[in-house]
């Protein structure tokens, strides 16, 4: 099977790093927020599991270029649809274009229901259903500029971004693939000590201790591979009894911390329903100790939400760092210009919903 993963754009690399460290597979990137490569259909089961950084999992059924709707839809239609959805399920499409073209992403949606319809009609001489809402199979067709591909949805309407823990949320709250990321990009390790100094609801300390625990970040929702018959679903128990084997509970040295103390009580509240283990307190960035081996942040933007004398806070945060021993210091924000002067050792740009965010790297001399 060929698939393609999506994830955070910027955050390629660290997707490409973890499917190998999963499946062994090497992934490439395909563009900009996704990456493809060769697997077997236990990758399925293993992938929407286990992974922190992919948004979601898709088995390519299509990738060419195209010269108009015409063609996208004689493309689509040669596609044997019988083999991969039951005559009793319903289907739906979802289409989303990039690029200057002369129709819209719901003529591509129009054109490739249609062909799916088509398709499905000439082979089994039945009509499938659409159920835009709540269908039983989802295609993703997406195009840019003359190319397109078409995809089978593994994964679900629901980005596997979307924890279940996290019932308590910030205003302004950090995606836990990013999350993730950073503590890849710091190189987290188990006998090492962290601390998210603006911590908000939790979701760093949180995603680390999974991480380090190798507890499976996906194992409380629902996936679309499910409805798959063509797939031997047993496999998918075996991923889940392997995975409870290798999970670990040992106490780890994960601290959080922020200057309010509602966010305080959100993420004491996240990390109970999460079942994990952190020390979380109220404190100010500027002038709690910060002796630690890795301090990974999410830095207030003060643009989702009002944040008052933030250029004081940056700078507060950053001289308070140099009174303290550390190995790494990773953070992200969109407010670059409120950084004070600072040895950047690495920098990655990375899209955080509609902002353009970087990730930054501090290493200790």
């Amino acid at each position: 099977m060929r698939f393609l993963a999506t994830c955070d754009p910027g955050l390629e690399e660290i997707a490409i790093q973890e499917v190998f460290e999963l499946t062994r597979n090497k992934a490439e990137i395909h563009h900009k927020g996704a990456i493809v490569f060769e697997g077997e259909e236990e990758d399925i089961f293993v992938l929407n599991y286990f992974s922190r950084s992919i948004n979601r999992i898709l088995i390519l059924l299509e990738e060419s270029e195209f010269q108009d709707l015409k063609d996208i839809h004689r493309k689509i239609k040669a596609i044997d649809f019988s083999s991969l959805i039951y005559p009793t399920q319903t289907f739906a499409i979802r289409a989303e274009r990039f690029g200057t073209h002369n129709f819209t992403s719901l003529d591509v949606a129009r054109e490739a229901g249609q062909a799916v319809i088509d398709s499905y009609l000439e082979s089994k001489n039945h009509r499938l259903k659409v159920n835009l809402k709540k269908p039983n199979i989802t295609i993703r067709v997406e195009v840019r500029e003359n190319k397109f591909f078409v995809g089978l949805d593994t994964t679900g309407e629901e980005s596997l971004h979307k924890r279940w823990y996290r019932k308590f949320s910030s205003k302004a709250p950090l995606k836990s693939t990013i999350a993730y990321a950073m503590i890849k990009i710091a190189e987290l390790k188990r006998e090492e000590s962290m601390i998210d100094p603006f911590c908000g609801c939790g979701t760093i300390p949180i995603e680390a201790f999974l991480y380090l625990n190798n507890i499976p970040p996906n194992q409380h929702r629902s996936f679309d591979f499910v409805k798959f018959f063509f797939l031997d679903r047993s496999k998918f128990f075996e991923v889940i009894e392997k995975a409870r084997k290798n999970e670990r509970k040992n106490g780890l040295k994960i601290f959080g911390s922020d200057i309010k103390k509602g966010e305080i009580e959100k993420a004491i509240k996240n990390a109970e329903i999460a079942r994990v283990k952190i020390n979380f307190f109220q404190g100010d960035a500027t002038k709690i100790e910060l002796n630690y081996d890795k301090i990974i942040a999410d830095l207030p933007f003060g643009i989702r939400t009002e944040r008052k004398n933030l250029k004081e806070t940056y700078q507060g945060f950053f001289d308070n760092l140099k009174n303290y021993d550390w190995k790494k210091v990773v953070f992200i924000t969109a407010s670059e210009h409120l950084l004070p002067s600072l040895e950047i050792s690495k920098s990655y740009e990375v899209e955080y919903g509609d902002l353009k965010a970087k990730i930054f790297v501090l290493t200790k001399k």
